[in-house]
């Protein structure tokens, strides 16, 4: 326990002054990153008012698993399919910022005489806005719903994703020492292969595993494969050359796409939250008041330099990307900031030790008076945007107005060729990548373990049986896939001349595939080639003609697409999305629109028949969503129940007229409907004259024709006996009915 107690005390005295300082700026309405590095400073030896850290080199490695769970819980927020969604002027803007921000900051550290490293450093760090700030920022002030917030979110994403590659390029960087273009390429193609492996392979087993061992699952055992898989990418990563914080954010993201991805984001946010405060505390204990004071002059300039670079060219992107000079402002004075990704980077530099300790602290006390400044520059962009536009030239003011406002090219030929194209590179360059991940994985391991376990050539011909057998449903798809599909065929049938190019994509594919199948023959076989090319165009056939390899094929691309649309589907089952049909609908002038069943209209519980929606309205009903249950194409005796969803297919003008029916009658203005269903209780003397004398309750009919219930009969006597419905009613009874106010002065009138 001795060894352990400095830890201990470490944390409680971190943890203690992040809760006390969280209550106090929270009052402020300050974000949590500034929060936890005040606290962290606290808690530091350079702050001589309160006890200090000890051990700072276990809160260190602390700080180093909390950016692991930082960028997990990244990915987890972060899809691939994002980046499509985003759309071109984010990725215009993104990579506007990124590169001009990091020539910007490579230039002001060098003017400094800083070390090149510190200097590329620097430039990396200050090249990412901050989310959670700019996010917060957006609340506060109430903009959330505003247009521009959304391409402003969009820019972050990519952001995001791309500062997870500028670790590693920055990491490959500064292993090697070296700005070679050579190596830097290199370095780029081995992230792209494994980054493209690592998803295809997780998207294709992960669900799997998770689908199988489901019903063993409960949130404990969820939340400790989830961490399992993080960490174990992480072991991965760090093993082929990567990060930990890549290998994280890779786990992250893919399981951002199965279905589980919200639950495991929900039990991994506490761990995140704990964890992550650690690291940000860690940031505030590398501050050192005399430090910063001796560099006040480079924490000036770099300031002004994050603040009027990243308005510049956030700025100069969105106007590249065709959007409007006022959307272009207000996007780039939201972006003047540098938030987590800047210490992340700053953490990389120290643990790898090629950075100055200077630069830590700078980055730090930048980030401190640019989140600061955040709330008040997105409120300079409108008055910014008024002098801007007092000012500029005609001319400028013409040409910008032009540029914005340009059309979109005409699809045509070329548009189904760039599909065409663009798909053929797309799956080959996934399926290739799997191809070589097979092929090397089965030389390191399952050739040297064949050898030792069968004799002679045998081993050798048992290994090419194996890895032939796994690459053939993948190189099938190299060869066969798109020869028959939409594209080809409108190529191929448009024009003649499109003919040779397209058989052209056919013979290289088939090449591509005969060289892996030449090249795992060569290797394990050492004879001559005149013999070997033969068998490789012999097993490159049998592989294009194979019923059971075709099968498979299917089958594994199938299941990944399946696997990656998971989220898609569930949320398309439920309603929560639209079906991919509802957008090719809008060409047909037919939209599809979701109706709520009230709980009061008049026809629930009706069957479809007898409702005819189409006859009636021109609509017809292609789903029902009730509770988890969906029901497609629904029959005609099917019946539609209160609070049940149903998906509608129509014009917009017959769609109008089915909503404003589905609208309950009892909606048209009519304030006596309440006193009219007013409930009471009143009584009533049988007499010598009352027509219910001598008759029971089911014979007086005070249910059935006067819609009143009869809750208890009191004698002469006194007594009150519990209603009989066979006995008679004596004279001097006394009735006690409950029934609505109109009803029961009826029964009183007679």
């Amino acid at each position: 326990m001795s060894e352990i107690e400095p830890l201990i005390a470490d944390l409680a005295l971190i943890l203690i002054c992040a809760g006390i300082m969280t209550l106090l700026f929270k009052k402020l309405k300050q974000p949590l990153v500034l929060v936890y590095i005040v606290a962290g400073f606290i808690a530091s030896p350079h702050f001589g008012l309160t006890p200090s850290v000890i051990d700072t080199a276990s809160i260190h490695t602390w700080s180093d698993i909390g950016v692991i769970f930082l960028l997990f819980a990244l990915g987890l927020e972060f899809s691939f399919k994002k980046i499509v969604k985003v759309g071109g002027p984010a990725i215009i803007a993104a990579l506007t910022i990124i590169f001009g921000m990091i020539f910007l900051g490579f230039t002001v550290g060098s003017s400094f005489g800083w070390k090149r490293m510190d200097a590329l450093f620097l430039g990396g760090m200050i090249a990412m806005s901050s989310t959670t700030i700019i996010y917060k920022a957006f609340e506060d002030l109430g903009l959330a719903k505003k247009q521009f917030v959304g391409l402003v979110m969009s820019i972050l994403i990519l952001e995001d994703i791309l500062a997870v590659v500028l670790m590693v390029v920055l990491s490959t960087i500064a292993v090697s020492s070296s700005f070679e273009g050579s190596e830097l390429l290199l370095s780029i193609g081995k992230l792209v292969f494994f980054l493209i492996l690592w998803f295809v392979v997780g998207i294709y087993l992960i669900p799997l595993i998770l689908r199988k061992a489901r019903k063993l699952m409960n949130e404990e055992t969820l939340l400790v494969v989830a961490l399992g898989l993080c960490f174990g990418m992480v072991v991965i990563a760090a093993q082929t050359g990567f990060s930990a914080a890549f290998g994280a954010f890779i786990m992250g993201s893919i399981l951002a796409e199965i279905i589980e991805a919200e639950h495991i984001e929900h039990l991994v946010k506490p761990v995140k939250d704990l964890f992550g405060a650690i690291f940000f505390l860690s940031v505030g204990m590398m501050v050192d008041p005399a430090m910063i004071a001796h560099y006040w002059l480079p924490i000036l300039v770099i300031t002004l330099t994050v603040i009027v670079g990243q308005a510049t060219f956030a700025t100069l992107g969105v106007l590249l990307s065709g959007q409007t000079l006022k959307t272009a402002m207000q996007c780039g004075f939201s972006l003047t900031q540098i938030g987590e990704f800047a210490f992340i980077i700053a953490t990389l530099g120290v643990s790898l030790g090629v950075t100055s300790d200077f630069l830590y602290p700078i980055v730090v006390a930048v980030s401190v008076i640019t989140i600061f400044l955040t709330p008040y520059m997105i409120r300079l962009a409108g008055p910014a945007y008024g002098f801007v536009e007092r000012h500029l030239p005609e001319k400028w003011k013409g040409f910008l107005e032009h540029y914005t406002s340009g059309n979109a090219p005409a699809a045509g030929k070329e548009s189904v060729w760039k599909q065409y194209v663009f798909a053929i590179v797309r799956f080959t360059a996934v399926y290739s990548i799997i191809c070589v991940a097979v092929t090397a994985l089965s030389f390191r391991f399952l050739v040297p373990l064949a050898e030792q376990w069968i004799p002679g050539v045998w081993a050798d011909i048992a290994s090419a049986a194996v890895i032939l057998v796994v690459l053939a449903p993948f190189l099938r798809s190299i060869m066969i896939k798109k020869n028959h599909s939409e594209e080809f065929m409108t190529l191929w049938n448009g024009n003649r001349g499109n003919r040779a190019p397209l058989v052209g994509t056919i013979v290289l594919r088939t090449a591509l595939a005969l060289a892996f199948v030449f090249y795992v023959l060569a290797r394990l076989f050492h004879v001559s080639v005149l013999l070997l090319l033969p068998l490789a165009v012999i097993v490159v056939a049998m592989m294009m003609f194979s019923r059971f390899i075709k099968r498979n094929s299917i089958r594994i691309e199938r299941t990944f697409l399946d696997n990656l649309r998971s989220r898609e589907l569930r949320d398309e089952y439920r309603g929560d999305k639209k079906p991919e049909y509802a957008t090719r609908l809008l060409s047909k002038d037919l939209h599809l629109a979701e109706f709520d069943i009230p709980v009061d209209v008049e026809w629930a519980g009706d069957t479809l028949s007898r409702l005819n929606f189409g006859q009636r309205f021109g609509v017809h009903v292609v789903s029902i969503l009730r509770g988890e249950m969906r029901i497609n194409i629904p029959k005609a005796t099917d019946r539609l129940f209160p609070q049940d969803r149903i998906q509608v297919i129509g014009s917009d003008n017959d769609l109008e007229a089915f909503g404003a029916a589905l609208r309950p009658a009892v909606q048209e203005a009519d304030d006596d409907r309440y006193s009219r269903g007013e409930m009471v209780l009143s009584r009533i003397e049988i007499g010598a004259s009352s027509p219910f004398l001598g008759h029971n309750i089911r014979e007086a009919g005070i249910r059935n024709h006067y819609h009143c219930l009869v809750v208890g009969v009191e004698k002469a006597d006194g007594t009150l006996h519990t209603p009989d419905v066979a006995r008679p009613f004596d004279e001097d009874d006394i009735l006690w009915l409950v029934g609505e106010r109109h009803d029961i002065e009826a029964v009183q009138a007679l």
